[in-house]
C-alpha cells in the first residue's frame, strides 16, 4: 500500500506526521519504505538522526524528486509491506507524481484560515491525478490542531465541504512530545515519559488511514 502524506501548504506538520506513521508501522513489524520527496530533505535528515542517535534503522529511506517518485515507488512497492511519501510544502512535480501512484493521500491541515483554503488546491490537484489514478482515496484530517477552542471546528466544517476529499474525524492535537520525540530520533510511540493520550490519537488516524 502506497500512503501520500502531502499538501501544497507549508508548515502544516506533514513531515511529522509522515515519520510517525513510518515508525508506528515499522514497530508494529511491517517492512516500510519512507520516500522523502519533499526538497527541503527533512524526512531523510531525520532518519540519520535516528540511525545516529538513536541507533534504530527499522525502516528504509530514501530521497527522491519530480518524475522518479512515480517510477521509483512503483518498482519498489512490491518489495516492502507499506510505502509511505512524504512530499508537498507547495506545488511540486514530485507531488503531482506521488499522486499518480498513491492508494491513499493523507493530507493534514492546521486548524487556520489560510491553511485549509489549500484545500480546493489539492481538490484540483487530485482531480487532476484521478486521469490516470482511478483508485485514489484522498482524506483530510486536523494536524497540530488545538487542545481548546472553536478553531478546530470551524476549520472542520470548512474541510467537509470538499466532497472529494473525504475528512476523517480524527484530529492530531498539537503536543510538545512531537518536538521532543523529533529531537532524540525518535517517534511518539517510542518517547518516554509517554503521552497517552498522544499515542491514542496517533493510532486512531493510522488505522483510520490503513482500514480504508
Amino acid at each position: 500500500m502506497i500512503v501520500v502524506v502531502g499538501n501544497v501548504k507549508g508548515g502544516v506538520g506533514k513531515t511529522t506526521l509522515a515519520i510517525n506513521f513510518v515508525i508506528a508501522r515499522a514497530v508494529q513489524g511491517y517492512d516500510v519504505l519512507l520516500i522523502d520527496g519533499d526538497e527541503q530533505g527533512t524526512a531523510l535528515t531525520f532518519t540519520e538522526l535516528r540511525s545516529e542517535q538513536a541507533r534504530l534503522t527499522d525502516y528504509t529511506a530514501v530521497a527522491l524528486s519530480g518524475s522518479s517518485v512515480r517510477a521509483q515507488a512503483r518498482q519498489l512497492a512490491p518489495k516492502y509491506d507499506d510505502v509511505l511519501i512524504d512530499v508537498g510544502g507547495r506545488d511540486t512535480a514530485s507531488l503531482r507524481a506521488a499522486l499518480t501512484v498513491a492508494d491513499t493521500l493523507l493530507i493534514p491541515f492546521q486548524p487556520r484560515t489560510f491553511d485549509v483554503w489549500a484545500i480546493d488546491h489539492m481538490a484540483a490537484l487530485i482531480e487532476e491525478a484521478e486521469t490516470i489514478n482511478e483508485n485514489l482515496n484522498a482524506f483530510s484530517v486536523l494536524n497540530a490542531a488545538d487542545s481548546v477552542g472553536k478553531d478546530n471546528e470551524e476549520a472542520a466544517t470548512y474541510l467537509r465541504q470538499c466532497t472529494r476529499i473525504h475528512y476523517l474525524d480524527s484530529p492530531i492535537v498539537r503536543r510538545k512530545v512531537y518536538p521532543n520525540a523529533a529531537a532524540q530520533g525518535k517517534g511518539i510511540i517510542e518517547y518516554l515519559p509517554r503521552d497517552q493520550k498522544a499515542v491514542d490519537e496517533l493510532a486512531r488516524l493510522i488505522s483510520f488511514v490503513y482500514q480504508k
